[in-house]
């Protein structure tokens, strides 16, 4: 399937630039980065450094390392599988993961040991996910939501508490119905447009349907999480 013409890769710019941030997938990465930012915001103490830190993780580990393994397994299933070459995305992936573990590691060495058991099932997901090992088991709904949905949310809070609470998990559950509505609706919707190249109206009115609830959830999962960071930021 040809994404090119994607809401959330530029109309503008180099073919080369358009996809090198089609492939970053920035709404929905922007929805797991609101996850790590609620979590974060869920302690009574903030070190700010630690928020920064972990979006940064997440970033590098998700927006770019997850979906640069994903265009890989993709076998050219996604046009910036056609315009990186296999090298290329592998090397992206692998130089995206050390620096995201690199920098966890630091923190969790040093000041928060209970995010390891995070660090190594997100790192599992990223490559069984993605790579669809296993023959695929790993490559559903449930794991999708479980693993950038609610792991990102216990991950901030752990990063600034070295601690689990009921708060946190609660959140970490709302936010994993979040992802698997986004993965629930994502998916029929490629799969329509995969099958709408000869243009029907009402196959084009679901597409435009599904796009306007893709874009919803994740502006309002976005805003969610930096209404929070502003709330702790005023002194709330």
């Amino acid at each position: 399937m040809d994404r090119r013409s994607e809401w959330f890769v530029p109309s503008f710019g180099p073919e080369r630039f358009r996809l090198a941030v089609g492939l970053l997938f920035l709404p929905y990465t922007g929805m797991v980065l609101g996850y790590v930012v609620m979590g974060s915001m869920l302690a009574a103490t903030l070190h700010w450094d630690r928020v920064a830190a972990v979006v940064v993780i997440y970033f590098l580990a998700l927006g770019v390392g997850a979906h640069a393994l994903d265009a890989v397994g993709s076998r050219g299933a996604k046009p910036w599988g056609r315009v990186f070459s296999r090298a290329q995305l592998w090397a992206l992936a692998a130089g995206s993961l050390v620096a995201a573990y690199a920098l966890g590691a630091w923190y969790m060495v040093l000041y928060v040991p209970l995010l390891w058991p995070i660090a190594i099932a997100e790192g599992f997901f990223v490559l069984a996910y993605n790579l669809e090992w296993f023959r695929g088991r790993f490559h559903s709904d449930f794991w999708f939501a479980l693993s950038w949905g609610a792991l990102p949310v216990l991950a901030g809070y752990v990063m600034q508490t070295n601690a689990l609470s009921v708060a946190a998990l609660l959140v970490a559950a709302a936010m994993a119905l979040l992802s698997l509505v986004e993965i629930k609706v994502s998916r029929p919707y490629k799969a329509l447009k995969r099958s709408a190249a000869g243009g029907a109206e009402s196959d084009a009115a679901q597409i435009a349907r599904y796009e306007a609830i893709l874009k919803s959830l994740s502006a309002g999962v976005m805003l969610l999480g930096a209404g929070l960071l502003a709330w702790r930021l005023s002194g709330g």
